[in-house]
Formats: C-alpha cells, structure tokens, sequence
C-alpha cells in the first residue's frame, strides 16, 4: 500500500465523519437557535429546559440516522479490510 493510498483512505475517512455528524449537528443547532429564539420572544431564562429539548432532537436524530450511518462505516469499514488483504499480497 503506498503513501498516496493511506492519504486518499485517511481524506475519505474524514469527510466520512463529516457527512455522518452532520445530521446531529445541524439539528442540534436549528433547534438550540429556534428555542433560544422562543426563550427570548417569551421572556423564559431557565437554561436546563434549552438543554433538555436539544438532547431530545439529537437523539431522535440519531435514532432516525442509525441506520444510515452503520451502513456507511459499515462499507468503509470493508473497504479498509479489502484494501489492506490486497496490500498484504
């Protein structure tokens, strides 16, 4: 296996990560900004409530991904093994 190969697995294992946190972290932010938004239209300052619906959409957004996210480290995960039997040869 040369240099430029474990580069291009390392670059595709990166945006990887970031085409898998994406969903969370986006969802994480839209509702943390309309929920902050409410919190300032309705005068309410309690901090853990912001916390408790934002841990709520991520988790629903991790469940709802999961299976999406398993099959793409899934495949990566193949592909590294894949490459890594025919680098030993």
């Amino acid at each position: 296996m040369q240099t430029v190969d474990v580069v291009a697995y390392f670059t595709q294992a990166l945006y990887l990560v970031l085409w898998l946190s994406l969903p969370p972290i986006a969802v994480g932010a839209l509702v943390g900004t309309l929920f902050s938004l409410f919190q300032a239209l309705t005068q309410i300052q309690e901090q853990t409530l912001s916390f408790g619906i934002k841990l709520i959409a991520v988790t629903v957004t991790l469940l709802l991904t999961a299976r999406w996210v398993g099959g793409e480290m899934f495949n990566f995960g193949a592909q590294i093994f894949d490459a890594l039997a025919l680098a030993g040869r």
